[in-house]
């Protein structure tokens, strides 16, 4: 699979200048970031929607349409996939492939990777 996301990071980027009236990945980048990320988000929605409604062929087009446009934002902020592997693996070891880092990055986060070291401070 990275492959296909290099491979469309690739076309992305050469299409970002292309002429917007005949390129949609130029449009898109050319209307902006918070365009970008609103589309981002739109595509999720709908990955979801159709995830609920039970539409299995639904979520498999909508969630090419939402690594389409991941791919995009990424491009509109300058990050390479390469960037995004490195992090994943980073994860990895910590956590193992299938865990998340808690949105908290200080104490939890810690307590976690270390648990057996896990001290309370009082205040």
């Amino acid at each position: 699979m990275a492959d296909s996301i290099e491979r469309l990071y690739a076309g992305v980027l050469a299409a970002r200048n292309a002429d917007p009236a005949s390129s949609r990945t130029a449009r898109l980048i050319r209307a902006g970031r918070t365009k970008v990320a609103k589309k981002l988000g739109e595509e999720a929605v709908e990955v979801v929607i159709d995830a609920v409604n039970g539409n299995r062929d639904n979520v498999v087009r909508e969630s090419a349409d939402l690594l389409y446009n991941l791919v995009v934002l990424w491009v509109a902020y300058g990050i390479d996939p390469k960037d995004v592997w490195k992090e994943m693996d980073r994860r990895e070891r910590l956590f193992g492939i299938a865990e998340k880092l808690l949105k908290d990055r200080g104490k939890a986060q810690l307590e976690v990777a270390f648990p057996a070291r896990r001290v309370r401070k009082h205040r």
